[in-house]
């Protein structure tokens, strides 16, 4: 377990950093679905967005077990070397999209478009949410909407070659998307647009780009983790 920390705390951070990316896809939700609560039911409110938001992070750790259970299956052959390879090329062309310079990684997106069509329906259905049975199902629902950085995330998450860790890797990062959703849900105006900053995003851009080289296998990971 000592071992898998640093991977832990680096998929906390991508799940942060790439938080501006988490608006485009779910701030929209977030605003809808607390559209019909006062804004003097705070408290109810929260808990709709906790609900929602756990309900997301749960779908990205069952996803990541998932694909982590094909990772275990191909760990001892030669395709395991070519999907870490995969998920570090996409770790990268996803920092250069949070970055803003280069946006060709969204196409990878219509790969899910197909299970997402038939989710999409369901998920609508439970708008507006009265619940938190109700929130907690939308969001296992919505965690499914294809999304280019979940999507290298459960590439490298896979290419560990351990279901149980690429599920653990997956909830830290999905626990690392929760403050930019749940503060956006909450209108929290001045974190929203710190976190819209063409800074920051160049920042969150670089470091996943670092990150997708440090993925590559290779020697130039020591001089990285002495850097």
């Amino acid at each position: 377990m000592l071992e898998l920390a640093p991977l832990l705390v680096s998929a906390l951070i991508l799940g942060l950093l790439g938080g501006g990316h988490c608006l485009g896809m779910c701030g929209g939700l977030m605003g809808a679905l607390t559209l019909a609560i006062p804004k003097h039911q705070r408290g109810r409110r929260f808990r709709l967005l906790l609900a929602y938001n756990l309900g997301r992070i749960l779908s990205y750790a069952t996803a990541g077990l998932l694909i982590g259970l094909a990772g275990w299956a191909l760990a001892n052959s030669p395709a395991a070397m070519f999907m870490r390879v995969l998920a570090g090329l996409l770790l990268i062309s996803m920092g250069l999209y949070l970055a803003g310079w280069w946006s060709g990684l969204t196409r990878i997106e219509s790969l899910g478009r197909g299970l997402w069509r038939y989710i999409q329906p369901v998920a609508s259905r439970l708008l507006p949410v009265s619940s938190l049975p109700r929130a907690l199902l939308l969001g296992a629902l919505w965690g499914w909407l294809p999304c280019g950085l979940v999507y290298s995330s459960l590439l490298w998450a896979a290419s560990q070659g351990n279901a149980l860790d690429s599920a653990l890797l997956m909830l830290a990062f999905g626990l690392g998307t929760w403050p930019v959703l749940l503060a956006t849900g909450l209108a929290a105006e001045r974190v929203t647009a710190w976190l819209r900053k063409r800074s920051v995003r160049v920042a969150g851009g670089v470091w996943v780009i670092v990150f997708g080289l440090w993925t590559l296998p290779g020697p130039h990971q020591h001089w990285l983790m002495g850097h």
